[in-house]
């Protein structure tokens, strides 16, 4: 028998039908019964799990799975705890590679350093000996970058989001990544796609929404990695995030025309759109849509019969998306918007007008707790951003 029923007991299973349930069986793929294991029936295969939690496999509802897997592979900084780490990182993981390669890395978070003062682009270069480097920082919306990487993208310098000291955002984040990337070969992609969707896999995880865009990856990246949907991995659901692109996003085979569609930026970079100042450095952000350009958006995703998104973390930029729901509602009715269940990625700085807007629209918000258990509460990065108060309101949901 090729799928044979199994018997799974002495589980712990959190189920409101049967909330003393200890067992399930599983039958033709299908879970057919659960209870306690003295009820179970009979089944050709039995699965001891001694206490163990049984759950529905997990979807992982915001991914980017080709700078995971890339992470994965390249150099991990998210433990370093000063400028002289890093760059004493950068020096070991570089003497390993050839001359003219480029030094990816991610994860390092200056707002955990005691003194939180990042290495500059000339530092940079001297620890990995003249290479590229480009080290995005934990919330992925900027990087620290060697001159030698701001040299082969000469345009960077009138981007906005460019500082001379190699910290880049902003637009300015966008070309060098893109100079960096460039580097990596489409087999050093797909391998890099695997790789982290293998390790969904080892997490539980059997679905992933990646969110793709012109600002995010590019089209062949985006379609070649849902052709490996479900190939003995778990399965990938697109998103692409591009203005007015909801036939495109079509096209490409893509669910929805969201995702990383930005409203603004992050709150690690100080980009995300708050309607207070930040209280570490200048400013409230940037917000990069107008109202009428997210109404514009959703009418297109009407035309196409698609759903849409964006990303919108700050309470300011979330206020503008919503201003522009108000607006599409006004041209398509507001039914047609809530039936559509358009999503808001992120929507961390909410407040209960905020959270009303979003039951009126019917609008689905795609949130990461894992940003709150890294940043939020006192003596984290959020508090020096935003002050102790707003910090803990933030991440509602």
């Amino acid at each position: 028998m090729t799928n044979p029923s199994t018997l799974y007991r002495g589980g712990v299973l959190h189920c409101p039908a049967e909330p003393s349930a200890t067992a399930l069986l599983v039958r033709d793929g299908r879970v057919a019964w659960l209870g306690v294991d003295a009820d179970a029936p009979a089944a050709e295969r039995v699965v001891e799990l001694d206490g163990a939690l049984v759950t529905p496999g997990f979807v992982d509802a915001h991914v980017h799975a080709t700078d995971t897997g890339l992470a994965l592979s390249g150099l991990d900084v998210s433990g370093v705890r000063s400028a002289g780490e890093l760059l004493e990182a950068v020096a070991a993981f570089a003497g390993g590679l050839p001359a003219d390669a480029v030094v990816l890395g991610h994860g390092w978070d200056e707002s955990c350093w005691v003194v939180p003062e990042p290495p500059d682009a000339g530092e940079l270069d001297r620890a990995a000996g003249g290479r590229r480097v480009y080290l995005s920082q934990a919330s992925i919306h900027s990087a620290l970058v060697s001159r030698a990487l701001l040299a082969g993208c000469p345009e960077v310098v009138s981007a906005p989001g460019y500082d001379v000291s190699g910290w880049v955002r902003r637009d300015a984040h966008h070309v060098v990544r893109a100079a960096a990337f460039a580097s990596v070969s489409r087999a050093q992609r797909v391998a890099a796609q695997r790789l982290a969707l293998g390790h969904a896999a080892s997490l539980g995880i059997v679905a992933v929404h990646e969110c793709g865009g012109p600002e995010i990856s590019d089209e062949e990246d985006f379609t070649g990695l849902l052709a490996v949907s479900g190939v003995g991995l778990p399965e990938v659901y697109g998103y692409w995030g591009e203005l007015g692109g909801a036939a495109r996003a079509r096209q490409l085979g893509a669910v929805g025309a969201g995702g990383d569609l930005f409203a603004d930026g992050a709150l690690g970079a100080r980009t995300a759109h708050v309607s207070s100042a930040y209280l570490d450095g200048e400013g409230c952000g940037h917000g990069f849509l107008s109202a009428e350009q997210v109404r514009d958006h959703l009418v297109d995703c009407a035309v196409h019969g698609m759903q849409g998104g964006f990303h919108a973390i700050g309470d300011a930029a979330i206020s503008t998306v919503l201003a522009g729901f108000a607006a599409a509602a006004v041209t398509l009715g507001t039914d047609r918007v809530r039936a559509a269940r358009h999503r808001v990625e992120h929507a961390e700085l909410m407040n209960k007008r905020l959270i009303a807007g979003f039951v009126e629209f019917g609008i689905v918000a795609s949130v990461q707790p894992a940003f709150d258990r890294l940043w939020g509460g006192a003596g984290r990065m959020y508090e020096s951003r935003l002050g102790l108060a707003r910090s803990l309101e933030s991440n509602p949901m």
